[in-house]
């Protein structure tokens, strides 16, 4: 199934609206809401079981998008960022205006950013403008859904919006800490993941 710009339109409204949206990126499904809106976390959190003390992470559909979210980052932060996004990374960044901080869980300093590389039956999404506060579509603690029929049924029918994504590629994004990188040039990899330790390596090589 390709989407169109018709569900990209639908996506926000259901975002602007305090629901919260499954749908396909580049990974997993995933769940989304307004990442200001303390009752759609909550909500968010309900449907997949999971810790409020959490943090999830903030996903924006255009690289612009999200650095414009993040002015206070440094120039080889940004280097990184170019570098790795959109792809299937969330990157750990310093947060010192603790922004999103419904996204944060303990540590306001710290935000976890996604910027898919969508695919074509998915592209309309690279149209919605704001971010939003994301998590994969399963029980916490469950396996990562890799069709829209593999997602639990209370998780599909609580959502306020389902987007049939098809099939993706069934593997969790690589989680990539970058909180060192601006003054030291170090980078870890917190969780291995659909990002390879090589593709990774050669895209942050200059940072050292």
């Amino acid at each position: 199934m390709t989407l169109a710009a018709a569900d990209a339109q639908a996506f926000e409204r259901c975002i602007a609206g305090g629901g919260v949206a499954l749908f396909g990126a580049d990974t997993v499904y995933g769940l989304a809401c307004d990442p200001h809106s303390a009752a759609a976390v909550a909500r968010l959190y309900e449907l997949k079981g999971r810790a409020p003390d959490k943090p999830a992470a903030v996903m924006f559909f255009a690289l612009e998008a999200a650095l414009a979210a993040l002015p206070e980052l440094g120039p080889r932060t940004l280097g990184a960022l170019r570098e790795l996004l959109p792809g299937a990374v969330t990157l750990l960044v310093p947060n010192p205006r603790r922004r999103f901080a419904l996204a944060c869980g303990p540590d306001p300093q710290t935000l976890g950013l996604r910027v898919p590389a969508l695919a074509p039956p998915v592209a309309a999404l690279g149209a919605v403008s704001a971010g939003v506060l994301q998590s994969s579509a399963n029980p916490a603690g469950a396996p990562e859904a890799r069709t829209l029929s593999a997602i639990a049924a209370p998780i599909r029918d609580g959502a306020g919006l389902v987007l049939d994504g098809g099939e993706l590629a069934g593997v969790a994004s690589t989680v990539v800490d970058l909180r060192d990188y601006e003054d030291a040039g170090r980078w870890s990899v917190l969780r291995a993941g659909a990002a390879g330790h090589d593709e990774l390596a050669r895209a942050l090589a200059g940072g050292g």
